[in-house]
C-alpha cells in the first residue's frame, strides 16, 4: 500500500465534509499538501486487505492500548424495507442473511480501560 498517511486523511475529511467529497475537494482543504492526482491514485489502488487495514491501525490501537482495556467493533444493518433509496438508506450486504438488504449500515465501537 503506497501512502498509508492518506487513509487516516482520507477518512477524516470524509467525516468533515458536509457535501459532495472530491480528491479535489479534499486536495485543497489540505492547501495542496497531496495533489488530486495523488488522491486519485491512493483510491484506486487495489483494495486494502484486513492485514493492509491491520497495519495501518496498530499503531493508534497501541497508543491507547492499556491492560484490562477492550476495544470493539460491531457493524449492523437497520433495516429500511420500504424506504426510498438514498446516501443513507441503500442496499447493503448482510452477513446475517447472506443477501443484499436495503438498510442503514452502522458501525459501533465501544472502549473500556477495564473495571477496578
Amino acid at each position: 500500500m503506497k501512502n498509508p498517511a492518506l487513509i487516516d486523511l482520507y477518512s477524516d475529511y470524509l467525516l468533515a465534509s458536509f457535501g459532495l467529497s472530491s480528491a479535489v475537494g479534499m486536495s485543497k482543504m489540505l492547501d495542496g499538501a497531496y495533489s488530486h492526482d495523488q488522491i486519485s491514485r491512493f483510491l484506486a489502488q487495489t483494495t486494502l486487505t484486513q492485514s493492509d487495514f491491520r497495519k495501518a491501525i496498530k499503531p493508534i490501537v497501541r497508543s491507547i492500548e492499556q491492560d484490562g482495556g477492550v476495544f470493539a467493533v460491531d457493524d449492523f444493518i437497520i433495516d429500511k424495507p420500504h424506504s426510498t433509496e438514498n446516501d443513507i438508506i441503500c442496499y447493503q450486504f448482510d452477513h446475517k442473511l447472506g443477501r443484499n438488504d436495503k438498510g442503514i449500515n452502522v458501525i459501533s465501537f465501544f472502549v473500556s480501560h477495564g473495571f477496578g
